[in-house]
């Protein structure tokens, strides 16, 4: 942690997402993110409305954000954040990013992103926004889907280079959750265990 005119400046990660459910998976890139990257901490932001795609089996965004508060329950590094499911319309990064720096304008953000979203970052609403206000991290194993990020970023002309989040190989996806408790199949030691109770409970996409 550094200081910035007189105030400490934390460096802060943001991961968002639909995590509908959260898993492992984001639990696993928030923490090696954290480490690889110097995070202090990680918010943990589920997207409210997502702008490009109707989310499948919604159970709201509230039930959503209570699964990721559930997800990050007793790790003092991750954070789940309202900051999206508070407000109406949809969710644009740039926008969040905007209201996070005046939330905390001291802190330093890094926007924390899968391969295949960071390809595409440029087909985003206002992605120069997007980059000035946080630098970007690129999660993904070497090949072709990472390479493909970077580039993408480069082009967007943002300085620094986007960084690289090394991730150990793990077949996990909430669509793929969603299935399985769709057919009946456990999704034990895929989500936290406050998750899968929390999805049983409610019923959640059966």
């Amino acid at each position: 942690m550094g200081r910035r005119g007189g105030s400490a400046v934390a460096a802060i990660g943001v991961l968002g997402g639909t995590f509908n459910p959260p898993h492992v998976g984001h639990l696993v890139l928030a923490r090696e993110a954290a480490h690889q990257l110097g995070l202090e901490r990680v918010l943990i932001v589920p997207v409210a409305e997502a702008p490009h795609r109707r989310i499948d089996l919604e159970p709201g965004p509230a039930v959503r954000l209570e699964m990721v508060t559930a997800a990050a329950a007793g790790d003092d590094v991750l954070v789940p954040s309202a900051i999206e499911v508070e407000r109406e319309g949809p969710s644009y990064t740039f926008r969040t990013l905007e209201l996070l720096h005046d939330e905390r304008p001291s802190d330093e953000f890094t926007l924390i992103l899968g391969a295949d979203a960071a390809a595409g970052l440029g087909s985003w609403r206002e992605p120069q926004r997007v980059l000035e206000g946080a630098a970007v991290a690129v999660a993904g194993r070497p090949g072709t889907a990472l390479e493909r990020a970077l580039d993408a970023i480069a082009n967007l002309g943002t300085e620094p280079a986007a960084a690289v989040i090394t991730m150990p190989e793990l077949d996990i996806s909430s669509s793929g959750l969603r299935q399985r408790v769709g057919s009946g199949r456990s999704i034990r030691y895929l989500t936290p265990e406050p998750v899968r109770a929390l999805i049983c409970e409610r019923g959640l996409y059966r």
